[in-house]
Formats: structure tokens, sequence, C-alpha cells
């Protein structure tokens, strides 16, 4: 008999009697269980900082400057386009020197 493996993991807390009392009771008036609770607070909050964090706001100037770094990427670039025919060329010459 094989063993089923559990797909949840676990996390251990420790608090005040008082915080822990807080959320207790937070979690009896919204009908849910404490770790329902602590599970659901905390993904919101983790869903609202990663939000945060990863969501770029730009004024109206910022945003125009943006649009037009984009919009100037595919000029030509006589430096790097050299630098890049070196490299294959180097590297063109490394293959046949081996």
């Amino acid at each position: 008999m094989t063993a089923v493996s559990h797909p949840y993991e676990r996390i251990d807390l420790r608090t005040s009697p008082e915080i822990k009392a807080l959320i207790a009771r937070a979690a009896a008036t919204s009908g849910v269980s404490l770790s329902a609770f602590l599970i659901a607070a905390a993904q919101e909050r983790a869903k609202q900082i990663l939000s945060e964090s990863e969501t770029l706001i730009l004024s109206p100037s910022d945003w125009e400057a943006f649009f037009s770094a984009l919009d100037n990427a595919e000029k030509p670039r006589p430096k790097l386009e050299a630098a890049a025919a070196d490299y294959i060329a180097w590297r063109n010459n490394q293959k046949t020197s081996d």
C-alpha cells in the first residue's frame, strides 16, 4: 500500500494570546475557521503587495517617453552592429582554429 501525499504545505505561527483571540473573534464573526481566515487574509494581502510592486504607474509625460523609447527601439545601431559582426568573425575564427 502506497502512502498518499498531502497536497498542502504547513505554516506554523506563534503569536500572543491577545492577537490570537482577536483573530479568532474575527474568524468566528466571518463564519470561517481560524485557518481559513488566516489563509484568506494572508493571500489577499500578498496579492495586494505583489500587485503594487509589479504595477508601473506613469505620469502622462513619462508614458509618452516610454512609448517614444519603444517606437525608437528599431533604429539602426551602427556601433552595435559592428560589434556583433566582430564577435561573429571572432567566433568563426575560434571554430576554425580548434
